[in-house]
């Protein structure tokens, strides 16, 4: 039988015994190792009754044993459902009742909370920790190691990534094993990767530039990776010497640019700094290639729909744009309301046509069709430029997401959160740029005259209902909200009027 991503995984594979990955523990898991364990978990969720097209839904913390259970998803057909570790039980009932996952895998302190959810749903539970224990590795130790992989076709769904909507509920991107496999062949053949290669993974297994770029790209090229659980630049720059490669979000860069030991001699063993995820600034850019003669390669890719674009491996690399549209992937700009496509240097809607384009919105047919052009082409949210040279440039986005250390918050779920507590009239959540995080997650709140509520309180309240990563830097009590004739809150006002808002306290 033939299972389209496993299999060109499999042909990728030059030597059983060659070495996939290292883990923080000093642990070497061999490409042997690999196809044993992603086949033992496959055969346990084989056990658990987990059939081809039923979700498994996991929130556990990094692992090489987690990689073996998306692995092991893909090998027996299920549709694997990663979620934030960060998200609350409150968060978790809606993924879980949407999904309808036949199983979620969760770290043992969530467990408890996860399975009052999860009966409603009639969803098994089962455990993964951060050191590869739990009840379902304890199910899969009696399992052969010898699965028959379940037959997938191309246009089958290997994953669904939730990202959040403009009215505060997620959307459930499906994502087919060619949309995974074509992205991972292009990135490989775009970035020269080799078996040869050596790749420093500091970043998290829950999204897309994590699991799938990172993994997927590792994987289709018999390379290797050092598999961090979290990012630290001193243990960065200590493994670099036997590194070749690393994908980061800009704040790596950021924190590496604060460590002395960034200099030419710490990373002259290494070929490729790639970023993504959020906007790389210009100056950080341009510091990096001060401090170490090396270029950050930036591209440009988003949940559905990988990735986009990627500055060249031989060429310029040009600060500030995210580079030229991947082979396979087309991209044009377009006016927003009409839909026509604009000449060059013209400022209006990016969107993208490619294999890699997801199938659709899990059980949302009409937002689905809306977000097409009937040629096929996906409709980004994100405003920007082709120039001259055909580079694409980013220079807004049409829903006011905020990217915030590479993660996608959604202003409205933020808000109304924050308009539910007592003494608040209303509120507009923003990004504001932020030298760590890309931008910062601020929230300009209107309270009652005769309201008590202040910051503490507010943040107390959300700590509760919203990942960390939700959660507001800072908060701003104002008496109106600048609103257009049409009755519009004009965030566009509030971003330039806050504009230094971060700048300025890192430089107090």
């Amino acid at each position: 039988m033939s299972n389209h991503l496993f299999d060109a995984i499999r042909s990728s594979i030059t030597s059983t015994g060659s070495v996939f990955m290292e883990t923080d523990a000093g642990r070497n898991w061999t490409y042997g190792d690999m196809l044993d364990w992603s086949g033992k978990i496959a055969g346990a969720l084989d056990t658990l009754g987990i059939r081809p097209g039923d979700r498994v839904a996991v929130q556990v913390e990094k692992s090489a044993e987690a990689l073996m259970l998306y692995l092991a998803c893909v090998r027996c057909g299920a549709v694997y459902l990663p979620l934030n570790t960060a998200y609350t039980l409150a968060e978790l009932d809606y993924f879980i009742s949407d999904a309808e996952p036949r199983l979620v895998v969760a770290a043992p302190k969530m467990a408890e909370g996860i399975r009052s959810i999860a009966v409603k749903y009639e969803a098994l539970v089962e455990t993964l920790d951060e050191k590869g224990d739990g009840s379902l590795m304890d199910l899969a130790k009696d399992e052969a190691a010898d699965f028959i992989d379940a037959s997938r076709a191309s246009g089958d769904l290997a994953a669904i990534l939730y990202t959040s909507g403009t009215t505060g509920r997620s959307k459930g991107a499906m994502l087919t094993h060619d949309n995974l496999l074509s992205n991972a062949l292009s990135l490989r053949e775009c970035w020269h990767f080799t078996s040869k290669d050596r790749l420093i993974h500091a970043l998290p297994i829950f999204h897309t530039h994590g699991l799938f770029v990172a993994t997927n790209v590792t994987l289709v090229s018999g390379a290797s990776m050092f598999l961090l659980p979290k990012f630290d630049s001193a243990q960065v720059l200590s493994l670099m010497p036997r590194a070749t490669t690393m994908m980061g979000v800009p704040t790596f860069y950021v924190r590496l640019l604060q460590n002395e030991g960034l200099n030419h001699a710490a990373v002259a063993g290494m070929r490729l700094f790639i970023s993504g995820s959020a906007p790389l600034l210009a100056d950080t850019h341009r510091a990096f290639r001060e401090r170490t003669g090396q270029a950050i390669l930036e591209r440009y890719g988003m949940t559905e729909t990988n990735m986009n674009t990627s500055n060249p491996y031989e060429g310029p690399r040009i600060a500030g744009t995210v580079g030229l549209p991947l082979p396979g992937v087309s991209v044009r700009v377009a006016d927003p309301e009409t839909g026509a496509p604009l000449a060059g240097d013209e400022t209006g809607m990016i969107e993208v046509k490619g294999p890699n384009v997801f199938k659709g919105y899990w059980r949302m047919p009409e937002k689905t069709k809306s977000e097409f052009r009937e040629d096929g082409f996906f409709i980004t949210g994100d405003l920007g430029k082709i120039d001259s040279q055909g580079y694409v440039h980013i220079v807004g986005r049409g829903k006011d997401l905020v990217i915030s250390g590479g993660y996608n918050i959604y202003p409205k779920e933020v808000e109304s959160e924050i308009d539910m507590l007592p003494g608040v009239v209303e509120s507009a959540v923003i990004g504001i740029a932020h030298p760590d995080f890309g931008e910062g997650v601020t929230a300009i709140v209107v309270r009652r005259s005769d309201a008590k509520i202040d910051e503490k309180t507010i943040l107390g309240a959300l700590n509760e209902r919203l990942a960390r990563y939700k959660q507001p830097k800072q908060i701003i009590f104002v008496d109106d909200l600048p609103r257009n004739t049409m009755g519009k809150v004009q965030k566009n006002v509030l971003r330039e009027q806050y504009s230094g808002l971060y700048s300025a306290r890192a430089n107090a």
